[in-house]
């Protein structure tokens, strides 16, 4: 299943159960279901903070578009900034798209130059997807304790300085 295709059937799932009012704090009556202990949320948090560590610390390709600017993808009304560990994950991504007879260009970022300095710096509010269509991809939203609270949508209204394309050829 494409990045696409997953994030849209989740998507989907997610609409309903907010349409049949599955949502607690919303007054409805949510079916109980035995929650995760607390030592299983601990793991699951020391998880996520591993994974986000990592990628910060990591060197990852970012395709670029056809003006020499990072390469996004829309989803779920946010733009997604796309990178990869590697040349093997852009290669599966290009192919999930069936676009592997096109070139490819990317530039090489750190994961926490994304997050602190290009995703604060568009006009937009941008998340960052790694190795979509990969079975080890991921999401990271631009939420606080990810990008800094100026692009956090959770935050006080994204505040990006950016003007768009102000990440093009040569600026990152």
């Amino acid at each position: 299943m494409s990045f696409n295709e997953e994030w849209g059937r989740q998507r989907a799932e997610s609409t309903e159960r907010i349409a049949r009012g599955d949502v607690p704090g919303s007054g409805k009556a949510v079916p109980s279901e035995p929650g995760p202990d607390a030592d299983a949320v601990q793991e699951a948090r020391e998880a996520v903070l591993e994974r986000l560590a990592d990628f910060r610390s990591t060197a990852v390709l970012v395709p670029l578009d056809a003006e020499g600017g990072l390469w996004t993808a829309p989803l779920g009304g946010l733009d997604w900034i796309c990178a990869f560990t590697d040349e093997a994950a852009l290669a599966r991504f290009a192919e999930a798209r069936g676009e592997t007879e096109r070139e490819w260009p990317y530039r090489t970022v750190l994961g926490s130059r994304l997050f602190d300095e290009v995703v604060p710096a568009l006009a937009f509010p941008c998340g960052v997807a790694l190795n979509a269509a990969g079975p080890d991809g991921a999401t990271f939203p631009p939420v606080r304790g990810i990008v800094p609270d100026s692009a956090a949508l959770d935050a006080a209204p994204h505040g990006g300085t950016g003007a768009p394309g102000a990440y093009g050829r040569g600026a990152v």
